[in-house]
Formats: structure tokens, C-alpha cells, sequence
């Protein structure tokens, strides 16, 4: 079989200008053998210069990146850039339209799909068309997050370490430019085909974020998300003006690269944290208790710190299942 995507687009790349259309993702369902699933995207081009590819809705349940992107496609001219930007607001649109972190039509999280293949089900025929059409035409990739529907967490733009140090330096400089609170290196501990992994594999300046929590926004989260992408494409040189005053201080660079920074239910039941976000926690305390909702005369179980550090992200469902992550802590660095 050809690799070539069996998606397709009205949309040229090449051409200078501003435009909107869709990716076409072809379907078969009960209501009809033959259909097409329309993506938004949209396309903003003036001339030879760097291009950026940024992606919202890779979680249906995250809804800063889908806002910000379809606000920023209705406003930029191609007269304040110099190169490309290419925006898909809602990459898994399935999700959006549901409000759910997975994609009701095939059950497949997005982000866990990459690089997909060809002749998968949606979800990872959308993940391929990205992989290899989009992400190679990229210098810039932006995968926008948040806590999703599970938790709260700090604002943040995020990445892995990377051997590459070059390009780990041109990333970390593209983490200070958007300006959020913090900066979060993290670890891979729920699976693997992340876009943002697989954009960092091809070499590319690749962030992500987690701008708000518990699939809710507000202005202050959807200002840091607005600022930070008109921030970071002036980094690149594709925004012609400089966007925005930088807010006081620098952004704090934190890790959670061990396995033991992400704590996980050992047991099912309602979930009562002990600590706020950004509270410190020493190893050995605990960071929360789950009460066991079928024999209430049992002490709760303690949720209890393996490693030292800030509380950056906490469960905000209290029902909870075991093995579900309920804290994650962080280590400045540097």
C-alpha cells in the first residue's frame, strides 16, 4: 500500500495570502458508505521565511488552544508576517465536538497515535497526514494543552530533554520567549506517540503547553495562551511586531523526569488532596488521602510523596480509579 495520506485538502501551501478550508478524512459510516470528516484549518503565507505549524483540540476536553487558534486565524494578515503559519485549532475535532479527552468515533487518544499509519482508523489517519505533511513543512511546531477534564494544573509550556543540545537550547529559548509562568521538562509515563515527541524526533523547535485546568478557561489562562503564540512566532521571525510588553521575572524551569514524580492511585475511591498547587512537599509526606466509598469505618489510604518538590499538577475528579494519576511534583533546575 502507498503511504501516501488518503486525506485531502482545497488548501495550497504554497500560495501566498490568507485562507480557510478543510482536511477532507475519508469515512465510512452506518448513516453513510461513503463520507468525509472536515478538519478546519486554515493557512496564512507572505512570502519565502519560517514556517509554523500550531495545533489545538489534540484533547477534546482542552479548549485554550481550539479558542486561541480560531481567534488568531480570524485576525493575522499576511502583511504582519514574514513566511507561514498554519493553524489546525481542533486536530481531533471528533473530541472537541464531545468534550472528550478521546475520540468518540474510534475510542483512540489523539496523542498517543503518532506517528499513525495510512490505513488506520481516524484518529490515526489524521495523526499521519500530520506526521507526513504538515510536521515536515514545519520549523516551528506548537501543541497546545491543558489539564483536560482529570486535573489542575500550572501554566506552563512544556517539553523532554533532548540529547540534541542545540536544539534543546533553541527550544528552551522558545519556552522563555511565550512568557508563561513556568517552563516543565517532563517524562513519558503514560505511553508513547505523542506529536510533540515525534515533532522533537524530526529535529523540529517544538512546545507544548498546559495552560489551564479541569476543562474550564478564563481570561487569565486564554491571555497566556494568546500572548505566549504571538510571543514565540515573533521568536521565530514569522510576527513582524513585537507583540507584547514581557511580564516581570523570568519563567521557572522545572523537571519531573522521574518515575517516582508522578504518583498514581493505589487504590479506588474519593480522592482529598492535602496540598494546594505550587505547596512544596518533602519525601515521605503525604500529598493526599482516598476514602473508600464501600466500607466508610476504614481509614483513608495515604497518597504520599516519593521525591521532593512542588506540587505542579493534582487530580481534580475526586472519584478515582486505581492507577490513576493523582499529584505530580517538580524540581526547579538550574
Amino acid at each position: 500500500m502507498s503511504d501516501t495520506s488518503l486525506i485531502t485538502t482545497e488548501i495550497d501551501f504554497t500560495r501566498d495570502g490568507k485562507q480557510f478550508g478543510n482536511l477532507s478524512v475519508p469515512q465510512s459510516t452506518n448513516s453513510a458508505g461513503w463520507a468525509k470528516y472536515f478538519l478546519p484549518i486554515s493557512v496564512i503565507r507572505n512570502g519565502d521565511g519560517p514556517t509554523a505549524v500550531l495545533f489545538g483540540g489534540n484533547h477534546g476536553d482542552e479548549y485554550e488552544g481550539p479558542v486561541t487558534l480560531m481567534n488568531l486565524a480570524r485576525k493575522l494578515e499576511p502583511n504582519q508576517i514574514r513566511g507561514r503559519v498554519i493553524m489546525v485549532p481542533m486536530l481531533n475535532r471528533p473530541a472537541v465536538a464531545a468534550g472528550t479527552r478521546l475520540s468518540p468515533f474510534d475510542g483512540v487518544n489523539m496523542n498517543r497515535a503518532f506517528p499513525g499509519r495510512v490505513d488506520d482508523s481516524i484518529t490515526g489517519m489524521i495523526a499521519h497526514y500530520v506526521s507526513s505533511t504538515l510536521l515536515p513543512l514545519a520549523d516551528l511546531v506548537v501543541d497546545i494543552h491543558s489539564g483536560g477534564s482529570s486535573m489542575h494544573m500550572l501554566p506552563s509550556v512544556n517539553m523532554h530533554r533532548l540529547d540534541n543540545q542545540n536544539q534543546m537550547n533553541r527550544m528552551l529559548s522558545a519556552a522563555r520567549a511565550w512568557d508563561a509562568p513556568y517552563i516543565f521538562l517532563y517524562r513519558d509515563v503514560a505511553g508513547a506517540g505523542l506529536l510533540p515527541t515525534f515533532a522533537e524526533q524530526m529535529g523540529k523547535v517544538t512546545l507544548g503547553t498546559e495552560m489551564g485546568s479541569k476543562a474550564q478557561f478564563g481570561p487569565r489562562t486564554l491571555n497566556i495562551t494568546r500572548r505566549g503564540v504571538d510571543n514565540v512566532l515573533h521568536w521565530a521571525g514569522i510576527l513582524v511586531e513585537n507583540p507584547a510588553t514581557k511580564s516581570p521575572g523570568e519563567p521557572q524551569v522545572v523537571e519531573a523526569n522521574d518515575e517516582q514524580d508522578y504518583l498514581m492511585a493505589v487504590s479506588s475511591g474519593v480522592f482529598e488532596p492535602l496540598l494546594e498547587l505550587d505547596d512544596h512537599a518533602e519525601s515521605g509526606q503525604m500529598v493526599g488521602r482516598i476514602h473508600n466509598i464501600e466500607h466508610p469505618e476504614r481509614a483513608p489510604e495515604g497518597v504520599t510523596a516519593q521525591s521532593s518538590g512542588i506540587l505542579f499538577a493534582r487530580r481534580s475528579v475526586p472519584l478515582t480509579s486505581q492507577g490513576e494519576c493523582v499529584a505530580v511534583l517538580t524540581r526547579p533546575v538550574g
